[in-house]
């Protein structure tokens, strides 16, 4: 499946998507840090990029290769508690989580990450808890610095699982056993160099992220709760529904774990209730008034194990072939869904990024005299990290913002280029311009008229309205 979902994303289209953009200009170089993300992710891209260049296939089978270590590792956590069986349907229900199943698919990265992280980190301590080990320790200090590295919602998750593991006897015992420094002491050690660099860099790292969460105080807690009721129910209620409908009474009546190993349950219900607590905390106290799915994901995707770990019984349901059957159609609705996207879209004459007629845009700048490896300058990432792939000699960045951020950001990326004896090419696509952006751009550069290119959206009937493409391109400087 894996593969698969490789390989549509190569067929579908050789355009980008927004996350898929911002890493492939993140990732021309490496950094302690990328703005408002860790920088975990962006070095695995780097890497993909130097192995198969800056590429839709890069980019694609990084994501995925995350996706598929995600569900096994979950599998593997799952069967330190359960039969096989039900440990494949302890992992798999995650593809019933939207927010990983499908949103993952489409547009996703860091979040992907974090949550290939978390069920990296229930296997390490599930191990643990089972046979407490030096390595085990320094696994799950691994996973630890991971999760932090990958998404800083990582922390809400790791804090809450370690007041509850310890707030639970046997798991206290397990958690602090001989060997357990092991774990802190990796941990800290891989986080170092970044929280260096977050100490200094910590306004730019955390307003993006406040402002997402539109903190509104008080007057924002009915929206808050509202949304956070709405982000809990389409996170879980799909999985829950089908799992209920699939089992049945066997909820009920299949076999729960052997006493002495339920002190694991009241962990679980502790961890949820912490997570609960803290995101009504969120809103009742700081006011914050959105929630979105991919932020619950790594908090909550471990439900289906617990839930599984309650019920060990339902490895030998009769019924548990039809849960099998319902992950399988849901897979492949999945894969077809990715396939067909782009053509949707445009069946509906609603074109996004997808649509884009990356191909016939690079011969038509090539025609244009183009050079290939000067920068590019876009109004928007998405068509900057577009173009990288399509140039990948090509240095690429985006300049947008306020005005006198865009006017520096112009003047210094024609600047460098021109210092450095190249040419610049400066672009914009009409879809997603700022205003007033070819107004500064002449500004900057003097009173040139971009040239406009207008191709035919790919999938989109004739008769609808082109890709509209505007820039410029200034050839580098004769001696």
């Amino acid at each position: 499946m894996t593969l698969a979902h490789v390989a549509a994303r190569l067929w579908v289209s050789p355009a980008l998507k927004w996350d898929e953009g911002e890493q492939m200009l993140w990732s021309q170089q490496l950094a302690w840090g990328y703005g408002a993300q860790p920088p975990l992710y962006t070095w695995l891209q780097w890497g993909f990029n130097a192995t198969l260049g800056p590429s839709v296939l890069a980019l694609s089978l990084l994501k995925h290769t995350l996706l598929a270590l995600t569900y096994l590792l979950m599998a593997l956590a799952a069967r330190q508690l359960m039969p096989p069986r039900a440990a494949v349907w302890a992992s798999a229900s995650m593809l019933l989580i939207p927010a990983l199943g499908w949103t993952s698919v489409r547009d996703q990265t860091h979040s992907v990450l974090v949550t290939c992280a978390v069920a990296g980190s229930w296997w390490a301590l599930l191990r643990l808890w089972r046979r407490p080990a030096p390595a085990g320790y320094a696994l799950l200090g691994f996973f630890v610095a991971l999760g932090v590295l990958a998404k800083y919602n990582y922390a809400l998750f790791a804090g809450a699982l370690l007041l509850a593991a310890l707030s639970v006897r046997p798991a206290r015992a397990a958690l602090l056993a001989p060997g357990w420094w092991w774990a802190p002491l990796v941990a800290a050690l891989l986080l170092l160099p970044h929280g260096l660099w977050l100490l200094g860099h910590w306004p730019e790292a955390s307003a993006e992220t406040l402002q997402k969460m539109q903190i509104d105080g008080h007057t924002g807690v009915p929206k808050g709760l509202g949304a956070l009721a709405r982000g809990l129910a389409a996170t879980l209620l799909p999985w829950a529904v089908l799992a209920l409908a699939c089992f049945g009474r066997g909820w009920r009546t299949a076999a729960s774990r052997p006493t002495h190993e339920r002190w694991m349950l009241s962990v679980f219900g502790r961890y949820l209730l912490l997570i609960a607590t803290a995101l009504l905390a969120m809103v009742l106290l700081a006011g914050v008034s959105h929630f979105k799915e991919r932020w619950l994901l790594p908090l909550l995707c471990a439900v289906p194990l617990m839930a599984f770990a309650c019920r060990p019984g339902l490895a030998k349901a009769c019924r548990g072939s039809w849960f099998t059957i319902v992950i399988v159609v849901f897979a492949t609705i999945f894969l077809l869904m990715a396939v067909g996207r782009a053509w949707y879209a445009g069946k509906q004459g609603k074109p996004d990024e997808l649509n884009h007629p990356v191909a016939a845009l690079t011969d038509a700048l090539r025609q244009a005299g183009y050079d290939g490896h000067s920068p590019i300058i876009a109004a928007d990432h998405m068509l900057a990290g577009m173009l990288r792939t399509r140039f990948p000699a090509a240095p690429a960045q985006s300049c947008t913002g306020a005005a006198a951020p865009l006017a520096q950001c112009l003047t210094d990326a024609t600047a460098h280029a021109t210092q450095a004896g190249q040419g610049w090419l400066l672009i914009s696509r009409a879809d997603k311009l700022e205003p007033g952006w070819w107004s500064m751009v002449r500004a900057v550069v003097g009173d040139r008229a971009p040239q406009s290119l207008r191709l035919p959206f790919v999938h989109l009937p004739a008769e609808a309205a082109p890709a509209h493409y505007q820039f410029i391109w200034h050839a580098r400087d004769r001696p």
